[in-house]
């Protein structure tokens, strides 16, 4: 009996053994830091309105990375008679930030007009100002399109600027407004190769493909459902509900597939408010909701018991979750119908910002030995 003891525990030591060796940890987060840099002189109107239209859906091109990146963006904007000749017509609009919501607030204010387009001051200044991830396996990406000469700053030469992104482990895409050749000859596909990066040339007046689907509709309710599990807390709280819902109207108001692709992108892991949200909050490590004050939460939760308010945000959490999951299934379903709905119709999004954005981004990030679904 004793021998049949030992044996019994030494066979479940062996099986525990192994099941431990057969378990992978997961592979840590990877930054992604991605700086677009767009041109706002009167003629960039159709590049301005692309943006708007098709954030989401480079946020939901990352989303299928492996390992899971940690997203940040910044914005600039450069050519507008609003900003000053001594900053060389530039300005920076937001720093890099995984506060997707701040980002597309700043995007909806950006409007055309001017003339003066510096294209290296606009590269200089993302390369130097911005707090980029230093790990060595961090991507960083700067994008700059526009559609005059590249080689106007009269102060940072193109070539020497490109360079020193590059030797800050920073590549630097180019999207040129206009005829392919015309970008070449004008300093845009040269700028691409000094700083290891991609040039491409995109019909920005043409439009970006947009097209509606039976999903749009139940996909933008969804969204707003989400909404309703969010906990703000802290001083951020009510600026962070309020800034979600003014960008899902700023969404809603281009069309219903713009806020379909929102929905995606809030449902998708990388649209995170920890900064301002407990649930998200509640899955960073070492978060401890006991030490955060009574009057940084939100009124109903304020005489709760420290395990009540733990249950409640694990409920929110749990509700969020099964939204998301039909908001997943739901955007799948759109997808396949829109691939289906192009083919037919045999159109091509190959020369809109979002698409060459996308295969830049996709491409670079393969080198760098992230998994895309495909």
């Amino acid at each position: 009996m004793k021998n049949a003891i030992v044996t019994a525990a030494l066979l479940l030591a062996i099986a525990a053994a192994a099941q431990a060796k057969s378990i992978v940890p997961a592979e840590p987060a990877r930054h992604v830091d991605l700086a677009i840099c767009l041109d706002t002189s009167g003629s960039m109107r159709g590049l301005i309105q692309s943006a708007k239209q098709k954030l989401w859906a480079v946020v939901n091109e990352l989303a299928t990375a492996r390992p899971k990146p940690v997203l940040r963006v910044a914005l600039y904007y450069y050519g507008s008679s609003r900003l000053k000749a001594e900053d060389g017509w530039v300005k920076q609009l937001c720093p890099l930030t995984g506060d997707l919501d701040t980002v597309y607030e700043k995007l909806f204010s950006l409007s055309a007009g001017g003339s003066t387009e510096y294209v290296a001051r606009v590269m200089h200044e993302a390369t130097t100002q911005l707090k980029w991830a230093k790990s060595k396996d961090a991507l960083r990406i700067i994008f700059v399109a526009g559609n005059e000469r590249a080689t106007q700053d009269p102060v940072h030469k193109l070539r020497d600027t490109c360079k020193a992104a590059a030797t800050s482990g920073i590549i630097v895409n180019t999207i040129y407004c206009g005829p392919e050749a015309t970008g070449r000859s004008s300093g845009w596909s040269d700028a691409a190769a000094w700083a290891d990066g991609q040039y491409a040339a995109i019909d920005h007046d043409r439009g970006t493909v947009v097209i509606n689907t039976p999903h749009d509709k139940k996909l933008a309710e969804l969204s707003a459902k989400l909404n309703t599990t969010y906990v703000g807390y802290g001083r951020a709280g009510k600026d962070g509900k309020g800034r979600q819902a003014a960008q899902d109207a700023n969404a809603s108001s281009l069309n219903v597939a713009a806020a379909a692709q929102r929905a995606s992108a809030k449902s998708g892991g990388l649209y995170n408010n920890a900064g301002w949200d407990l649930v998200d909050a509640s899955k960073e490590k070492d978060f401890d909701i006991t030490k955060i004050k009574n009057e940084d939460l939100p009124e109903p939760m304020r005489k709760m018991s420290d395990t009540e308010k733990k249950a409640y945000v694990a409920k929110q959490a749990s509700s969020r979750a099964g939204i998301q999951k039909e908001v997943m299934e739901l955007s799948k379903k759109r997808d396949a119908f829109v691939k289906a709905e192009m083919a037919k119709n045999g159109l091509d999004e190959k020369a809109s910002f979002d698409a060459a954005l996308r295969k830049m981004v996709r491409t670079q990030a393969e080198k760098q030995n992230f998994k895309f679904e495909k």
